[in-house]
């Protein structure tokens, strides 16, 4: 039974690592990212009650959902990327290039999340998070 499951399992990631294109450092970094940018979403909004998807700042299980569902999302458009990759012959470039993307955009929340809970940044970050949310708004 313990083989059979082994085995299961392993066919599972195999299969789900494929469709990613591989689960290289890149893949690894962009999971990391959407871990943290989650945790640090849920402390901002229980320990700090300072969540800007609430009027009271506080956790709500429909954000937390709609958060899971956008970062499934965002794994999604890789899927795709991995294929238009395969279809165009790019040699994973468009696929690199979403999940760069998407890091960068995991970083800029979470480093609004760390913000939020009164996380002194350096004046750079600060600067460029300024920026981008001037763009954003724009």
């Amino acid at each position: 039974m313990k083989n059979i499951a082994l085995v299961l399992t392993g066919l599972i990631i195999g299969i789900v690592s494929r469709f990613f294109g591989g689960f290289d450092m890149l893949l690894q970094t962009l999971v990391l990212l959407m871990i943290v940018d989650f945790i640090s979403g849920i402390v901002s909004a229980v320990v700090f009650k300072c969540s800007d998807k609430t009027d009271s700042g506080r956790l709500s299980s429909l954000s937390g959902f709609q958060g899971i569902i956008k970062k499934g999302c965002c794994l999604m458009l890789i899927v795709v990327a991995v294929h238009l990759d395969a279809l165009l012959g790019t040699n994973s470039l468009t696929r690199d290039a979403v999940i760069i993307a998407f890091c960068l955009n995991e970083l800029i929340s979470i480093l609004e999340n760390m913000g939020r809970m009164g996380i002194k940044m350096p004046a750079p970050l600060t600067n460029a998070l300024e920026m981008l949310s001037a763009k954003k708004n724009a």
